[in-house]
């Protein structure tokens, strides 16, 4: 009986198996539908390190400062340390040191990622909330903490690529030198 039972059932998974099978001229996987053009434009939120990708608008130093107090200090603490989330300024000059500080300042090659990262994910508790112009100045804010950016600076598209980073040249790229990971746009460059 219990054979029979074994035989039966391997028979069944076979079959099911079987059945599952995909068309051969078809290798989709068919898994939920396609997204509308509104929610991908909605949703391609990265900005290059090049800067393609950076939206319209602009922000200044004290904009960024007032949004920073209102949204972000209770997480990263008055001037983006001391907060339980990690430290946004200071460590310049640390990174060959025995007890290396990695902020935006000391570590980030460039400002445009900075903008990427906060559009996307900060605040944490409520990702993406942020306006362009709000993540402009929050970035020329943190920026100007290290004095990277003066306080009187208002970034915008075309003035935040031109920001140098303490660490850009910190980094070695294994791809070639105009390669700014963005496959994409590199394939068809090629």
């Amino acid at each position: 009986m219990r054979k029979r039972t074994i035989a039966a059932g391997c028979a069944l998974v076979s079959l099911v198996a079987g059945c599952q099978q995909p068309d051969a001229s078809d290798d989709r996987p068919r898994l939920g539908r396609a997204a509308p053009p509104a929610v991908i434009t909605r949703m391609d939120l990265t900005i290059a390190p090049d800067g393609f990708g950076l939206p319209a608008g602009s922000g200044s130093v004290d904009e960024g400062r007032a949004t920073f107090a209102a949204k972000c200090v209770s997480c990263h603490g008055p001037a983006g340390v001391g907060g339980a989330a990690d430290r946004l300024t200071g460590g310049l000059g640390s990174l060959a040191s025995a007890k290396p500080v990695r902020t935006v300042a000391s570590y980030w090659p460039y400002p445009t990622t900075l903008f990427d990262y906060v559009r996307r994910a900060m605040p944490l508790d409520a990702p993406q909330s942020l306006s362009d112009a709000e993540v402009y100045g929050v970035v020329a804010y943190l920026l100007s903490v290290d004095g990277i950016v003066g306080p009187g600076t208002r970034l915008d598209a075309a003035s935040l690529t031109k920001v140098k980073m303490p660490n850009r040249n910190g980094f070695v790229s294994l791809e070639g030198d105009r390669f700014d990971g963005n496959v994409e746009r590199d394939r068809k460059t090629h």
